[in-house]
């Protein structure tokens, strides 16, 4: 459960800075957010995200990148593992829900907060509508006869080869998924744990036996060097390649709603880099080194189906074992779209990037559902025009990597600035190989190198989307457009500044999450360290955080839904602070 101040806007209080908020904002927004992810949930989420990637992009990224696609995930997976070490560090130092959209809020502003949110937006959308026609895909292992096409007729347009009924289906997963999200995150967390479970050893022992009796290094060699590609499709295949590698952001948007974020989450990020970046690889290579490329550019509704139906002495039973195992683990991707879109959107309303009305939680469900609704409509309708054409697949794929790689660059910039201006906030993890520099104030700051590399890595990734992406780079820039017509409109209609800032009370929000969350080290961690900010900067006599006349909104968590597991509740933990800085 995601007690009182931490799931709404900035407290009102007044900070020692001066810098206010304001309390009637925070209390239409209503109840917050209920903590109910651990370690296993926090996993599943990211991997529901990400696991299920490669049962999609496998046979796109064999049709574009043909014998180098191993070369083109290998790739994509190590500039992945370097946005997984920054999503990693500021999940654990900021576990507020938003992931990059408020990691890039709290560096660069509310302006290219905005930017970052709404481009993720477009692949959490995507994400729901495609991993949603994916299930459908490979449910049709079965019912082939769903995957009829059809010309279809629109007065003097003719639209070759849609697939009616398989639209259909991904709608039907679409509308249930985003019921079973207003229900409630415990729900829809413990259907991620018992399906990823399932999914982890499959996948594990698919490629098990794949490799002890269908490896075939000769034909991986033929392939790798007589089917090289130009570079203009190695490029299109790295770039479809790291659509494979973008779930961290679901762990991170989960943070709000995770028990000891500070602890769990850099275990649970560390553990999915791992595994997703050794599925990747291994199915690439499996898939090269068994069957002729081509063969899974024809089968791009169920590569890994068809990969596991030819496996030795297997197959027979293996082929429908992974259709049914790849329509779960692309439906819980389906799912973990819903989720992060509509929590992701709860974040940017709070802090009025997007209007308030969306962050209003149900008072039952506790469930943000505004913008549950609002956004599986973007998926849906996404789906509904890709299905116009014949291969949605490709449409859908086409338009992933222009929202990730466009959000990720400015996470980077982001994990690069926060580090020089706010030193001060805990890193229960940090980025590895950094330089020490010493600040005018005298404090430390590190510069992290991996952070660089990075950038420089994801940057390649969006030149290569945008000189290879054909409805990548018109559909891309197209949905920033529409976004910023919408920030524009709801800045200017509510007074506030389109390019500058909202003054918020970051200390004070921060804090009171460290506290709900019971990451109480944290707590002492951040004041000690804001104690030592305003004594170098010789403000030693001011007030300190949260005075005892200040102002905390706290709205009431019902009995029934605090953890009684012996541990301090959130509300005493409250109070207890309130007495100590009394």
């Amino acid at each position: 459960m995601l007690g009182n101040q931490s799931a709404r806007a900035p407290l009102a209080s007044t900070e020692a800075d001066g810098h206010t908020t304001t309390a009637a904002a925070q209390e239409s927004v209503g109840p917050g957010l209920r903590r109910a992810v651990g370690v296993w949930g926090s996993y599943t989420w990211g991997y529901a995200d990400v696991g299920a990637d490669v049962y999609v992009a496998l046979g796109i990224v064999m049709a574009a990148a043909q014998g180098a696609t191993n070369v083109a995930f290998l790739f994509a997976g190590l500039v992945y593992v370097m946005v997984g070490l920054a999503y990693t560090e500021l999940a654990a130092a900021y576990p507020m829900a938003g992931g990059g959209q408020f990691y890039v809020l709290r560096g660069l502003g509310d302006f290219w907060g905005f930017v970052a949110g709404w481009a993720v937006l477009l692949d959490f959308t995507i994400d729901i509508s495609l991993f949603a026609l994916a299930s459908a895909g490979y449910i049709n292992f079965f019912l082939p006869v769903l995957n009829t096409r059809i010309d279809l007729h629109l007065g003097g347009l003719t639209l070759a080869g849609v697939q009616p009924w398989l639209i259909l289906e991904a709608t039907i997963f679409v509308v249930l998924l985003t019921i079973l999200n207003i229900i409630g995150v415990r729900e829809s967390s413990r259907f991620n744990e018992v399906l990823g479970a399932l999914d982890v050893i499959s996948e594990s022992t698919i490629l098990f036996f794949g490799f002890l009796f269908a490896f075939d290094p000769q034909l991986l060699l033929r392939q790798m060097t007589q089917s090289w590609p130009d570079p203009y499709h190695l490029a299109y295949g790295a770039s479809l390649a790291i659509i494979s590698f973008v779930g961290l952001e679901s762990i991170s948007q989960a943070s709000q709603e995770t028990i000891r974020p500070g602890k769990v989450v850099p275990r649970t990020s560390l553990a999915l880099i791992l595994t997703v970046l050794i599925y990747a690889l291994a199915f690439s290579n499996l898939g090269l080194a068994m069957l002729p490329w081509q063969s899974f550019a024809e089968h791009n509704g169920d590569p890994i189906a068809w990969l596991a139906s030819h496996i030795p002495f297997l197959g027979l039973v293996a082929g429908p074992y992974v259709a049914l195992l790849g329509a779960t683990l692309v439906l819980i991707s389906s799912n973990a779209g819903v989720f992060g879109s509509s929590r992701i959107t709860y974040s940017m309303a709070r802090y009025d990037l997007l209007p308030r009305q969306l962050a209003r939680v149900h008072p039952k469900f506790r469930t943000p559902v505004r913008t549950l609704v609002v956004f599986s409509g973007f998926a849906l309708l996404e789906l509904w025009l890709a299905g116009l054409s014949p291969n949605a697949y490709d449409v859908l794929g086409n338009m992933y990597a222009f929202g990730a790689a466009t959000a990720y660059i400015l996470v980077f910039i982001s994990l690069l600035v926060l580090r020089f201006v706010d030193p001060w906030t805990p890193r229960p993890f940090k980025v590895p190989l950094n330089l020490r520099f010493r600040g005018k104030d005298g404090e430390s700051r590190f510069l992290p190198v991996v952070g660089i590399l990075g950038l420089l890595g994801i940057s390649s990734m969006l030149v290569m989307v945008v000189l290879t992406h054909a409805i990548g780079r018109l559909a891309g820039p197209g949905w920033l457009l529409l976004g910023l017509l919408i920030y524009v409109w709801h800045r200017k209609r509510s007074g506030l500044p389109v390019f500058g800032s909202v003054p918020r009370n970051w200390p004070e929000e921060q804090l009171a999450v460290y506290a709900d969350a019971e990451e109480y080290d944290l707590v002492e961690e951040l004041r000690e360290n804001l104690a030592r900010k305003r004594l170098l900067a010789g403000e030693e006599g001011r007030a300190p955080l949260a005075p005892p006349t200040a102002r905390v909104v706290s709205v009431p968590v019902p009995p029934q839904e605090s953890r009684g597991n012996g541990r301090r509740t959130t509300t005493s933990a409250r109070e207890e602070e309130q007495r100590r800085e009394g």
